[in-house]
């Protein structure tokens, strides 16, 4: 009961502003539910400066909602259907992330980016936007203003990979007949499933092939979505180690209270998933669960858009948007030499 005295009022108004958001968001995918909840969130924070009995509710929602929806998510993973069908493009996927974070850790020493902004655009970008946002902040105790900056760096390249990629393939020569170079490009080297299904989609239409490249596309994003559990696990033991020696000068060290336990419960729903689909079990099965994680995000980004310092943002998001710019042109040169290489066009 107390808990419900203390936070009922901050997650009812998550919950107000998320109902819309969600809808909105399912008639323009490309903006999306989360983009729309946080903006917002941020609108209203502006003229609602003292939340009074609703902050308590809407930080509960910012932190332990965003985790359950990222358990939630890993209920939408066949881990061995998305390794078999995306095998293919898997050195591809590796070489971009791997980019992505490399170009993120330099520019955070040369740049003097915060490293909790340069982390999540880095992840953002090198793996599936806000959802590899949503697993990793709070991994690294990141706050709401440096989830607010990273998502919304993510969402302006997001919509410029959309509307420019399918004439970047036209001009350096795809194959037109067929969907694999270009929806290997696309999923490859856009990091929002909504995005990648735009571009996809907009190539279909523009050289007749079905539903073609749709499908290899979300194939590869979805094997991309993949290393969201390495990257995560990896920084989680970084942040358990670094509050080891912290905790051990102090009053000792908990392994169970330093690492974030919920990337565990995902992985679990992950295997999960793929031990029950491998049974028989049909995959429309967790199709509620999946769409309640996407609901859940998009609750959790109103929370963080509610807590965030608009005119911060303004003022300090010149550089995470250029470590944005270096990351994404990062991605795309290297998944269009990496397809080169291989043959692929």
């Amino acid at each position: 009961m107390n808990f419900i005295k203390k936070n009922w009022i901050g997650i009812l108004v998550c919950f107000i502003i998320a109902v819309p958001s969600w809808l909105i968001g399912k008639r323009f995918p490309v903006v999306g539910g989360p983009i729309i909840a946080i903006l917002a969130g941020m609108l209203i924070a502006l003229v609602w400066t003292d939340k009074g009995k609703a902050e308590a509710g809407i930080k509960w929602t910012s932190k332990i909602v965003l985790q359950t929806a990222v358990v939630l998510l890993g209920f939408g993973m066949n881990l061995g259907v998305i390794l078999q069908t995306g095998k293919q493009s898997l050195p591809i996927i590796i070489c971009t992330i791997g980019i992505s974070l490399l170009i993120a850790w330099i520019l955070r020493k040369v740049m003097k980016v915060p490293a909790n902004t340069s982390i999540l655009v880095g992840v953002g970008s090198s793996i599936c936007g806000g959802s590899a946002i949503a697993a990793t902040a709070p991994v690294i105790d990141a706050d709401d203003d440096e989830v607010a900056q990273a998502i919304s760096v993510i969402f302006f390249f997001n919509v410029l990979a959309a509307i420019f990629f399918p004439i970047i393939g036209k001009v350096i020569g795809f194959d037109t007949a067929s969907g694999d170079a270009f929806g290997i490009f696309a999923g490859t080297a856009i990091n929002d499933t909504s995005s990648v299904t735009a571009a996809a989609s907009t190539w279909d239409s523009m050289w007749n092939l079905g539903s073609e490249t749709l499908n290899k596309a979300v194939t590869v994003k979805l094997t991309r979505t993949l290393a969201i559990i390495p990257i995560t696990l990896v920084l989680a033991a970084v942040r358990a180690r670094q509050a080891a020696k912290i905790e051990q000068k102090t009053n000792g060290f908990s392994l169970k209270k330093a690492f974030p336990m919920f990337i565990l419960y995902f992985v679990i729903a992950s295997i999960i998933t793929t031990i029950c689909i491998s049974l028989g079990v049909n995959a429309d099965v967790f199709a509620p669960l999946k769409e309640l994680s996407k609901f859940f995000i998009i609750m959790a980004m109103a929370a963080i858009g509610l807590n965030s310092n608009v005119i911060k943002l303004i003022k300090t998001g010149g550089k995470p948007i250029l470590l944005g710019a270096c990351c994404w042109i990062g991605i795309t040169l290297v998944s269009l030499l990496m397809q080169h290489v291989m043959g692929i066009w």
